[in-house]
């Protein structure tokens, strides 16, 4: 019985273009989704811009046009990048839309009805200088909980922290840096808490991975708190009913936007959206980033449990993309936008690449660009396209295109690969991506070791028979891999299914043979990257999206991000540098980025958290001599308390040079 399926992927905001980190999810959901239609299942893929909140009528303003204006804008460049790497929706929406209000409203209505929602004074930032309200994203400061500096107004990247942007330690505007004002104004709260034991359920029954289970257990434990999910005005969305200037918070309509969107689709498609979204006939499956499974494990689904819908079957949470072992980087070229890469490569290489590398856990994957590189050349050029390109032209020049019978032997290996049929579609479901494609490459060795053992380029000149037999075998084979490879290289299966003179294959097709066959004459199926391309395509990415070097009249352009407060020449003299030597260094367990340094500054032994584990390696410091700044006060971090600071320059990344001092310089002198 074919089973009825509807995804989801997460919302992509509309305030900036799609890039090659965003296409982790988009390219996972999609290839689970086109597996499970080759399967003969109904699968239904909604998704749709996020498109409310203050960033979007920030931009708006700057940009001199309207919100709903730039919006378009955005959607029209996402679907476009979205149709570029063949992402394939059913229905791409959103959110600025009437079946979005509906929803929003809907939910809101039914959880005050049930004593869910409570109005609160709330204290709240409010820049002076833009003369607004700040949004938790737009408030910046140091963490509360890890004191982590420059971090957002409502979650910590250093200690994962959730709190409100009043709890920030030294806050600032994000837009404009100046220190915000307090100012008290009656805000809606959501009872998260009420739902406490309901979502405990929900996930105690297998509603994400083990891993993310464990880091909501956190949350729980430190007790769910109500969430505020109003914002006053000026705010671009949707107004609460009754009110005239507070509107929904972005977070709160955002994931709603799913609902919308197959609404959208079963309006125009005749399908019953009652039915589709909160009855058991349909599965109900989210792909989301690791940095907001907060919202989408405990907030959503709290939400639509409160307003009498179904919350989501399965939770799967994916984690980042690092290129080259770091973040992406503009001042690298490693953060490329998706309509950079499509200028330079074919956009199956990124999904194959990613296939290769996704698993069902939430751990990074890393784009390692030789990496990438040799894998598509190898695997794609050199043991896919090749097994076909040695058979077709040989089939089609000197046998006329027509295959003949399985012998024993051919049969052997077409079971073989068929065999392995059970394994991939398990895999494929379970998402472990990379056990597909290790699978398929291994059965497709199988059949390049049969090519070389019948040798038909050498039986062609003596007997076209043996040859036409052996050639059969090695088509069926190009037949079964490219059925199990078609939810990754849909367009790589449709030059196969062409050449091959096939409908469109299916997993069902992988029980059958083609035998007493004519195929079609065959076409070069992909080619091999040079690494000329890929360097190109990072040098565009470098001069698209770094700074652009100013003409002299434009001098004050050259900083691209505000001054931080003035000090004065008295605050500098309070600096007490020293010379200090590396007695030890270590690796930071759990910290990409730091190094653990204990220093000896003249007799006194300090410990030191330095962020440049990314440029150094442990023992290559040991015995260094540095430059210590010693009377910054000590800061208690995740890992440990940091008793003060080395001086190093540098952009950040591999990019940190230490300043070092005379290695005959006595430990603990004074440095001026």
């Amino acid at each position: 019985m074919p089973r009825k399926i509807v995804v989801t992927s997460a919302l992509p905001y509309a305030n900036g273009p799609i890039h090659i980190g965003h296409l982790v999810e988009y390219l996972q959901t999609d290839i689970w989704v086109r597996f499970h239609k080759m399967c003969g299942n109904e699968c239904l893929y909604f998704c749709a811009d996020d498109t409310h909140g203050t960033p979007v009528m920030i931009s708006s303003r700057a940009a001199g046009i309207s919100p709903e204006e730039l919006i378009g804008h955005v959607y029209k460049e996402h679907k476009a990048d979205f149709d570029g790497f063949y992402v394939k929706f059913d229905n791409y929406y959103s959110t600025h839309s009437p079946e979005n209000k509906y929803f929003s409203e809907l939910i809101f209505a039914r959880l005050d009805k049930a004593g869910s929602i409570v109005k609160r004074d709330v204290e709240q930032a409010y820049c002076e200088n833009c003369k607004m309200s700040l949004p938790d994203r737009f408030v910046r400061g140091t963490c509360p909980k890890c004191k982590a500096e420059d971090q957002y107004g409502d979650s910590c990247e250093v200690c994962s922290a959730t709190y409100r942007p009043t709890d920030l330690i030294n806050p600032y505007c994000a837009t404009c840096r100046a220190q915000p004002s307090m100012k008290t104004s009656e805000h809606y709260f959501f009872k998260l808490a009420d739902y406490e034991k309901q979502l405990k359920r929900l996930i105690a029954g297998g509603y994400t991975q083990k891993s993310v289970a464990n880091k909501l257990d956190e949350w729980f434990k430190a007790g769910l708190k109500d969430w505020d999910i109003s914002r006053d005005g000026p705010y671009f969305g949707f107004k609460i009913p009754g009110e005239e200037n507070k509107f929904f918070y972005v977070w709160l309509d955002a994931p709603i936007g799913y609902m919308a969107s197959a609404k959208n689709y079963c309006d125009r498609n005749n399908l019953d959206f009652d039915k589709l979204w909160n009855s058991d006939e349909y599965e109900l499956y989210h792909f989301i980033g690791k940095d907001i499974m907060y919202f989408h494990a405990l907030f959503f689904p709290a939400t639509l449990m409160g307003a009498d819908f179904k919350p989501a079957d399965r939770l799967f949470v994916h984690g980042f993309l690092t290129v080259n072992g770091e973040k992406m980087s503009k001042s690298r070229g490693t953060f490329i936008k998706a309509s950079t890469y499509l200028k330079y490569l074919d956009p199956e290489y990124l999904r194959y690449y990613y296939a290769s590398k996704l698993t069902d856990s939430i751990d990074d994957i890393d784009l390692r660009t030789d990496d990438f590189i040799n894998k598509i050349n190898s695997d794609m050029v050199g043991k896919f396209a090749n097994l076909a390109s040695r058979s077709g032209p040989m089939l089609t020049k000197k046998l006329a295109a027509q295959l003949g019978r399985l012998d024993d032997r051919g049969r052997g290996l077409i079971n073989r690969l068929a065999a392995g049929k059970e394994q991939i579609i398990a895999d494929y479901e379970n998402l472990k991506f990379s056990a597909v494609v290790r699978k398929i490459i291994a059965l497709a060795d199988d059949a390049n070791r049969y090519v070389e053992q019948n040798q038909p380029w050498v039986t062609i000149k003596t007997d076209l028979e043996k040859t036409r037999t052996t050639l059969t075998a090695v088509i069926n084979a190009v037949r079964i891999l490219t059925i199990y490879l078609k939810p990754i290289l849909p367009k790589y299966a449709q030059r196969i299914e062409k050449f091959l003179n096939v409908d469109e294959l299916k997993f069902a097709d992988v029980e059958t043979f083609l035998q007493n066959h004519k195929i079609n004459d065959f076409q070069r199926l992909v080619e091999r990257i040079d690494t000329k391309q890929v360097n190109a395509m990072i040098e565009e990415s470098k001069e698209s999206q770094g700074p652009k070097a100013p003409e002299p009249a434009e001098a004050e352009a050259v900083v691209t991000e505000p001054f931080k407060p003035e000090c004065t020449i008295e605050d500098f003299a309070k600096i007490d540098l020293r010379i200090a030597k590396v007695v030890r260094a270590e690796a930071v367990e759990g910290a990409d980025r730091l190094l653990r340094l204990q220093l000896d500054v003249g007799g006194l032994e300090r410990n030191v958290l330095a962020a440049i584990a990314q440029a150094y390696k442990p023992d290559e410091l040991a015995g260094k001599i540095v430059i210590y700044l010693a009377n910054l006060k000590p800061r208690k971090m995740r890992f440990g308390l940091s008793e003060g600071m080395i001086l190093a320059s540098g952009t950040g990344g591999k990019d940190i040079f230490m300043l070092s001092a005379d290695p005959g310089a006595k430990l603990g002198q004074k440095v001026t």
